[in-house]
């Protein structure tokens, strides 16, 4: 059995006093979200003071994206030795909102997911099509494409340690949601890829988690399904009870 993953992806939101705030509300409520693995992913102003509320929980810190380069000239980046440094455990990588505003290219991902692997730290990798591309019935090959390329170099023995979250991107903060079904195939897909590029023993042991409007509502649902590992949750992890509701409904 694969234990679930539910990581709060927060974004561009919340202040200091807010980010503390919904820290202290989900680690006083992460007992009761049965054994799922919680993760909150801050704005990285905020991991310290985030780091500090969730001091003595079982809640982990994550960050939401982080440099390939070690050190050096690259103004206004983030090194994994700062995040580490910080207490953070996973990292979110190649999400949908860094390859299309940003420009992230798989091949970035790539560099990225390697460097944090080599650091420690848990990259969460993302992967997910465009409305267009699966109107265009191309959602298995933009997964392929994006898999092969953001997982390029990985090694048996490192991808244990990864983690891949399926984001459609046209669910993403739009309030539509992947059937079941929908859901079901692409994470379906992404098992047999991992299989065909490691074993499948490797292969399920991968946690892959859904990311797409999840909320209380239609988590149990999704996370029901036999491929959904847990979900990367953006808009509901800034309320600790919709949040910790997720959780709650993987049980």
């Amino acid at each position: 059995m694969r234990k679930k993953l539910i990581a709060g992806n927060w974004k561009m939101n919340t202040d200091r006093a807010t980010a503390v705030e919904l820290a202290k509300g989900v680690a006083a409520g992460a007992a009761e979200a049965g054994d799922a693995d919680l993760v909150v992913c801050p704005p990285a102003v905020y991991l310290s003071v985030v780091a500090e509320a969730l001091a003595g929980s079982p809640v982990a810190l994550g960050a939401q994206n982080m440099c390939c380069q070690d050190n050096g000239a690259f103004t206004g980046e983030i090194s994994h030795t700062m995040l580490t440094d910080l207490g953070v455990e996973y990292v979110i990588l190649g999400h949908s909102e860094r390859r299309t505003i940003f420009g992230e290219t798989d091949k970035n991902v790539s560099d990225k997911t390697l460097k944090a692997l080599a650091a420690g730290l848990a990259p969460i990798v993302c992967v997910g099509e465009l409305l267009e591309e699966r109107e265009a019935g191309k959602t298995a090959e933009v997964i392929r494409t994006q898999f092969e390329g953001s997982l390029a170099g990985v090694s048996e023995t490192q991808i244990t340690s990864v983690v891949i979250a399926y984001e459609p991107v046209w669910a993403i903060g739009t309030g539509k949601v992947a059937t079941p079904e929908q859901a079901e195939e692409v994470h379906a897909d992404l098992r047999r890829l991992l299989t065909e590029r490691y074993t499948a023993e490797i292969a399920q042991g991968i946690r892959i988690l859904y990311g797409g409007s999840m909320k209380p509502g239609n988590a149990a649902e999704l996370l029901a399904l036999p491929n959904v590992d847990g979900g990367l949750i953006g808009g509901a992890s800034l309320k600790p009870a919709d949040f910790l509701g997720i959780a709650k409904a993987g049980l």
